[in-house]
């Protein structure tokens, strides 16, 4: 089963396949005919996309940069094809490299609306998957399970995350390297129908990549996901209690950020996801408070703010996680 896919303040988290969003579709004749950049953005409308991901998402501007510039080039890509320079479609394959939590998933699933609203993909759906749903078990049931992820997924882009346990050396009886070959060649061979994002630690995705060249090869763009700062998480969780009617009250945003640099500093932070939990306890700590005023009538002051008890009472202020 796939691993529930996560997004960071400001847009929907995408199931394991997410669909394009509901943007007009582009003039197809229209596009064709355009010689200027204004006439393909007017017509495709992915500005509204690399816009929303500045608005949506907190930080990474290397990354929204990286994104702009990617959409740049299949830009200019349209307009020469449209005067007979280009015939061979670029190679889109690309590698998110990067921390948990920091918005990979999230931005994969707006580079699969820019290809979509530019024509490089049919339907601009995300399918989101881990080694466990492309490696079988037994002999023989590696290839039809990653062959059905493939059919999924044609038309859109296909999203592995920590794409570096496909491959296992240690392990002779693993099937992970048929599901690699077979990736392989439809990257290779259906390029025009298909985009795949390879998704993980940095220093394992180089290892993988050292250990499996073919599938290096096919891959165009890398981009790095920083970690966030401590003010940009801060920013993230009032983005996060925004989405869903809470607040910080007097003092309570003093306290998550003295929550947050003691909880950086522990193992297993992961960024936004990190963040995202730490509320949610905050919020169960808070409903505790007021159900047990039993008698009390509570208003929307009291149903909406977080105290600094509620931040505080966390273990990690003791040393806990």
């Amino acid at each position: 089963m796939s691993r529930p896919t996560y997004s960071i303040p400001g847009s929907t988290a995408p199931p394991a396949s997410a669909p394009a969003s509901a943007a007009p579709e582009a003039d197809a004749s229209a596009v064709a005919n355009a010689r200027t950049v204004n006439e393909v953005l007017a017509q495709s409308q992915v500005e509204a996309v690399m816009d929303e991901l500045d608005h949506d998402l907190v930080g990474l501007k290397p990354v929204k940069q990286r994104i702009r510039d990617i959409a740049a080039l299949l830009v200019i890509d349209k307009l020469r094809l449209n005067l007979g320079l280009s015939s061979q479609t670029p190679s889109l394959h690309m590698c998110f490299t990067g921390n948990p939590g920091t918005g990979k998933t999230t931005v994969a699933l707006r580079m699969a609306e820019i290809l979509h609203r530019l024509g490089y993909v049919r339907k601009g759906h995300l399918v989101a998957v881990t080694r466990d749903d492309l490696v079988g078990q037994y002999i023989g049931h590696t290839a039809p399970k990653t062959k059905e992820v493939l059919k999924k997924a044609m038309g859109g882009v296909l999203f592995i995350d920590e794409a570096y346990y496909l491959y296992r050396p240690e392990n002779e009886r693993d099937y992970g390297q048929e599901a690699i070959e077979i990736l392989l060649q439809v990257m290779e061979n259906q390029r025009e129908d298909l985009v795949v994002i390879l998704a993980g630690y940095k220093e394992r995705m180089d290892t993988f990549f050292k250990s499996n060249p073919g599938m290096s090869s096919r891959i165009a763009h890398h981009l790095d996901f920083p970690d966030y700062t401590p003010p940009e998480l801060l920013q993230i969780a009032e983005k996060m209690l925004q989405q869903q009617n809470y607040r910080f009250g007097p003092g309570a945003r003093e306290a998550f950020d003295e929550y947050l640099a003691l909880r950086i500093s522990q193992p297993h932070f992961a960024n936004a996801r990190s963040v995202r939990n730490a509320l949610d306890r905050a919020r169960l700590r808070q409903a505790s408070r007021l159900f047990a005023e039993r008698d009390r009538v509570l208003t929307e002051t009291d149903l909406t703010t977080l105290t600094p008890e509620d931040i505080r009472a966390s273990r990690v202020f003791a040393g806990g996680r």
